[in-house]
């Protein structure tokens, strides 16, 4: 019997590949959870309703749909002008209302998705996955805010302007819709596998932070043993706490002896007392102060004030 041509294997082994890259993508396009056999406890998966879930969360207009609906929510967010003592404008106001709606997209989403996927109770759940927990929350705080402004409205609580009202302030949930732009790693299966892969990264990077906070620390306790407690001398007008200071500049270290700054001003004195420059924050007394000036050498930003201060002193 003659062997199938080699033709037939690589066709073969083309589909198998095709097959398990849409199994990928499907999974990916899912947030990775396959169809457990039931879900919620009840719903098994001949349910016509979570049949019709299902069919709804892989239909790829709905991915396309949520994806618009969050680009237009992070157009919204970016549009919207906060403004003291409650003030509003009709552009705010258009946007609460709009709000409700993004609301209501994205709760219908988490709910078909919990129905298809399951809510927590196996392996691949809804909540399995962190993405997806960041959608809930969103959409759990969402509609809580807005039970909560229901529950405060049918009260007759209501914030006066410029005044806090007596029901629940509801600026702290509020500013959870900053989150929402978040939704749009969830929803571009690329994005997760960046956010993956920069979360892989964070480890290494602590490594290197620890690296460098050990440098840092080393060269703060050198400065500590050179300088400590030189840098808050200046120059005074003799038998006052005056300081004495050329015009248009700030002060600045001096030396009694060696080779520092010495004071010119007629009737002046180098002396004690003087709580060191920006205002007694770059100086070499303990070991925070000193790690604080070497950060800022490090930095790059004023480098040359520290610089030209230490060889006043020296």
């Amino acid at each position: 019997m003659a062997d199938p041509p080699l033709s037939s294997y690589i066709m073969d082994e083309e589909t198998l590949k095709r097959k398990q890259k849409e199994k990928l993508k499907k999974l990916m396009a899912t947030g990775g959870n396959p169809r457990p056999l039931r879900s919620l406890f009840f719903l098994s998966l001949k349910n016509p309703i979570r049949r019709a879930s299902i069919n709804i969360v892989e239909w790829k207009p709905f991915e396309i749909i949520i994806l618009l609906a969050i680009f237009a929510n992070c157009v919204a967010l970016a549009v919207y002008l906060p403004m003291p003592e409650e003030d509003s404008n009709n552009t705010n106001s258009n946007l609460e209302s709009l709000e409700y709606i993004f609301l209501l997209i994205f709760s219908v989403e988490c709910f078909l998705k919990i129905v298809a996927y399951g809510f927590l109770f196996h392996a691949d759940a809804y909540l399995r996955n962190c993405w997806n927990i960041l959608d809930f929350v969103c959409v759990s705080v969402g509609l809580f805010s807005v039970a909560m402004d229901a529950i405060n409205h049918l009260s007759g609580v209501e914030a006066q302007v410029g005044e806090k009202g007596g029901g629940f302030d509801m600026k702290a949930l509020r500013a959870f819709r900053v989150l929402r732009p978040l939704r749009l790693v969830s929803g571009v299966p690329s994005l997760q596998v960046v956010m993956n892969s920069i979360m892989k990264s964070m480890l290494p990077l602590f490594h290197i932070t620890l690296l460098v906070f050990f440098m840092v620390t080393i060269y703060s306790i050198m400065g500590l043993e050179l300088f400590k407690c030189k840098m808050h001398k200046t120059c005074y007008y003799t038998g006052t706490n005056i300081i004495a200071t050329v015009e248009n500049e700030k002060a600045s270290p001096c030396a009694q002896a060696g080779n520092g700054r010495r004071c010119t001003i007629n009737g002046t004195e180098c002396r004690a007392g003087w709580p060191g420059p920006n205002n007694g924050i770059t100086h070499f007394d303990n070991l925070g102060f000193s790690m604080l000036t070497v950060y800022q050498c490090i930095t790059t930003q004023g480098w040359t004030d520290v610089l030209y201060w230490m060889s006043q002193r020296a």
